[in-house]
């Protein structure tokens, strides 16, 4: 069952952490991948510095992030590499979710194909190899996750115990915001990006 509108419509955070366990879905014309969400990211907006909506949230880049919860927010890094985002909260609200990292649970052999590598552990390992593994693309910029192309299907709420929340990966340059704790991990999965500091 695909995830409603009404669970995207929350603040970031919450919805940074319950989307672990859910399942990310792309269909294209070669075939359907899936992946189990295994880290996320948590960005709200004018309130943190790292998010890229802080200053500006209105820019031609981030004015996807204004519109309700339940859109794909897609961005290049360094020119090359995709990155997949999930908008969260209200409208007017500039918040949004990367999906760090995917445990593979569907179409393997086509993300085997194209990432170029047999290791499982390295096909969605990060936010822009999950997106050439699952074939996410500036296409998918503004898309509506409640349609059939791109969005994400329901999944068991996982419980506290098999979360841990650390900071943020690669924001140096936020000030105090790269000390908030909001990067979530599925705790011990071989899946995610970093593995997070030992407690």
């Amino acid at each position: 069952m695909k995830l409603p509108r009404e669970f995207y419509c929350r603040d970031g955070i919450t919805v940074a952490r319950e989307l672990l366990g859910k399942i990310l879905v792309c269909e294209t014309k070669e075939g359907v991948t899936k992946g189990r969400i295994v880290e996320t990211e948590a960005y709200m907006g004018t309130v943190d510095k790292a998010a890229h909506s802080y200053k500006n949230p209105a820019s031609k880049r981030t004015r996807i992030q204004l519109s309700a919860g339940g859109f794909a927010y897609v961005y290049r890094i360094y020119g090359i590499h995709t990155c997949m985002n999930i908008v969260a909260n209200l409208p007017g609200i500039p918040e949004a979710v990367l999906i760090r990292a995917l445990e593979p649970v569907e179409g393997i052999d086509l993300m085997r194909r194209r990432r170029g590598t047999e290791d499982i552990r390295k096909l969605c390992s990060g936010p822009g190899k999950l997106c050439q593994a699952m074939d996410i693309t500036m296409k998918d910029y503004g898309a509506d996750l409640l349609c059939d192309r791109l969005f994400l299907e329901d999944g068991p709420v996982r419980p506290e115990e098999q979360i841990l929340a650390t900071k943020r990966i690669h924001i140096d340059y936020a000030e105090e915001a790269r000390e908030f704790l909001w990067r979530f991990v599925i705790k011990d999965s071989p899946y995610v990006s970093l593995p997070p500091p030992k407690a």
